[in-house]
This record gives structure tokens, sequence and C-alpha cells, in this order.
């Protein structure tokens, strides 16, 4: 019993830090009835890394390619919700090709947008502590995304609403809007409806890091279920001692 005591009053003495990496240390190194190598914790965090490097440099290449978002289902721009009933409209008036074209050229500003991404994720794992890597690794799915999201999201929006703007200009993308967007503001005037001009550089920029941040959670995924997808010895040993 006294001796009991004695190992609890060493254990609250530490401070947090040591008594979270030294519950690290447990975490990787110690495997019941295995024969996975050992980790260190280095390694680990190294591991981890690296399997966000990987993540997140297919997430951003898959995205910003020519289709990366119209042609993925999951992560296309559709037309604006607060401005669907313009849509509606545009339809019913045979505006189709336009319709189409501008939710074309939506999904083109976010192509082109999501190529400022890469660094702004490379910082954040960077500057990665030893107590987010370990809470990451042993988080579970998406655990590594909620952690991007958390330390990059707010660096995203400032870097990408720029870029959404030129985007917007290369693509042309108010070409195909104002044409719809003022014959319905002309008709709300003759009806007394409300007219309507949406934030296109908001809507594409907010949707455009949704999509990436799903692109990014499927690759991190890939990498915790499939053994196929851990390209490097180091991910091999991170991945294949936390899949015992």
């Amino acid at each position: 019993m006294k001796q009991l005591i004695i190992i609890l009053i060493s254990i609250f003495s530490l401070t947090s830090c040591d008594v979270l990496e030294e519950a690290a240390d447990i975490l990787t190194t110690e495997t019941v009835g295995s024969s996975t190598p050992s980790l260190s914790n280095d390694e680990a965090i190294s591991g981890l890394k690296e399997a966000l490097n990987i993540g997140i440099t297919n997430a951003v290449y898959l995205t910003s390619e020519t289709d990366g978002y119209l042609k993925n289902s999951a992560i296309v721009l559709p037309f604006p919700e607060d401005a669907i009933k313009v849509k509606q409209k545009a339809l019913d008036w045979g505006l189709n090709n336009q319709v189409k074209q501008f939710e074309t050229t939506l999904n083109r500003a976010a192509e082109e947008a999501t190529k400022e991404a890469l660094p702004i994720f490379k910082d954040a794992i960077v500057n990665m502590r030893i107590q987010d890597g370990f809470s990451i690794l042993n988080g579970g799915e998406g655990a590594a995304t909620t952690y991007l999201k958390n330390n990059t999201t707010t660096a995203l929006v400032a870097a990408f609403s720029p870029k959404v703007e030129r985007a917007i200009t290369k693509v042309q993308l108010t070409k195909y809007w104002n044409p719809i967007i003022t014959k319905y503001n002309a008709a709300m005037k003759l009806t007394g409806g409300d007219e309507l001009n949406s934030d296109l550089t908001q809507y594409v920029t907010e949707r455009a890091i949704t999509g990436l941040f799903y692109m990014v959670e499927e690759e991190e995924n890939k990498i915790r279920k499939d053994p196929m997808a851990r390209v490097t010895d180091i991910l091999q040993k991170v991945f294949g001692s936390i899949s015992q």
C-alpha cells in the first residue's frame, strides 16, 4: 500500500508535458503479445508528418487539376444555395447554357484557388508539437484533418479570397453570372420581389476549402486503413503499429 502511494505521488509531481510524453512512449513502444518493432517518439512524429505531407500533396493535386471539383460529385460546387431561385428562373427563361457555363466556371475558380493551399498546410505540419502528433496518431479517422482545419482555416480563407477573385476574372465567371442575375433582378423590379446579388468570392472560397478538407481526410484515412497506401518504411512501421 505504501509503495502504491509513493508511485501515485511521483506521477502527479511530473509536469503535464512529462506525463504526456511518457504516455506517448507507452502508446508507441509497447505492443503486448506482438512482434511489431517499438517506435520512438521521433519515428512516430516523423511518420505522421510524412503521412500528412503525402495526404495534402495528393489532395491539392487532385482538386487543383482541371475537373478536380467539377467531376467529383462529393465536392463539386453547385449553383449557390442562396441564389437557387435565380437558377430556376433562368432555366424557365431558357438560359440553360448560361446556367451550365456558370456552374462550370464556379468550379474552375475553386480549382485555380486550391493551388494556394499547399504551403499553408506545410507550415501547419512543420509547427506541429509532439502533443499534437500523438493525439492525431491515436485519434482515429479524420484526426489529422481536424488538426489541419483548426490550424489552417483562417490562413486558407485569407489566402484563397484574393486568389478566388483573380480566378473569377481569369475564368470569366461574371460573364455567365451577370446576364442571369441582371435578368432576374429586372424581373423582380417588375413583380416587387427581392433583388439578389450573391457574393461569389465568399461562396467559392468557402466551398473550395470545404471540398479540399474532404479530400485531405480521404487521403488520411486511406493511409490509416490501407497498408498499400503506406508507401514508405516509416509509414508502414508507424501506422502498422496502431492497426494491430
